[in-house]
């Protein structure tokens, strides 16, 4: 199906997208060449994409407060796993916590998003396109990403397949940090221990 819709992602910081970019490179060439490794924070979960009929003006009017307000978030990723008993491979996000209240924030901006397919579940994508043999799932699978995910900017995107997507508008988190000193970012101070498959 054609998608016609705008979509809030996020960058994930310089180490864990050359890690994620490498690992994409290596499984999945097609997707490594699309677009840059990121997070979607409104669009495929949780909510669907943007009405397409929003201006850029209204978009930042809904989101700049929430930016200003927001301060960079420094999350780790999860084992990979298997997305909704796909042959997709994706590094989860914990989807409670700061990224959670981010992702509500926005929701619940005013902003008119289509209905969701799936509860909120961000995540980073390492292989989209090709359906793996077991062997190399397993390789996959087994593959840990020490690096965290550094949230600090969300970009806009307006999705019209089959047209590349299009930049509508990006925002800088500058929030100030929430219970950290010497103005550090927010950060997640545990992991989950889901298993991969999971």
């Amino acid at each position: 199906m054609a998608i016609n819709g705008i979509f809030i992602i996020a960058s994930i910081g310089a180490a864990a997208t050359e890690r994620i970019a490498a690992i994409q490179r290596e499984f999945d060439p097609k997707l490594a060449t699309t677009a840059p490794p990121h997070v979607t924070i409104a669009g495929s979960s949780g909510v669907g994409p943007m009405l397409p009929t929003h201006t850029v003006e209204e978009i930042r009017a809904a989101l700049a407060p929430i930016a200003a307000s927001t301060p960079p978030l420094i999350l780790p990723f999860d084992p990979p796993i298997r997305f909704m008993q796909t042959t997709i491979i994706v590094l989860p996000l914990d989807p409670h916590g700061p990224l959670r209240m981010l992702h509500e924030r926005i929701a619940t901006s005013g902003l008119r998003f289509e209905r969701p397919r799936f509860a909120f579940t961000p995540h980073s994508t390492l292989s989209f396109y090709p359906t793996h043999p077991p062997s190399v799932l397993r390789r996959l699978l087994a593959m840990r990403i020490e690096e965290p995910a550094v949230i600090d900017r969300l970009s806009v995107q307006h999705t019209m397949d089959p047209q590349p997507s299009r930049t509508l508008l990006e925002l800088d988190l500058t929030g100030p940090s929430i219970g950290a000193q010497g103005g550090q970012a927010v950060r997640s101070v545990s992991r989950r221990t889901s298993q991969p498959g999971r």
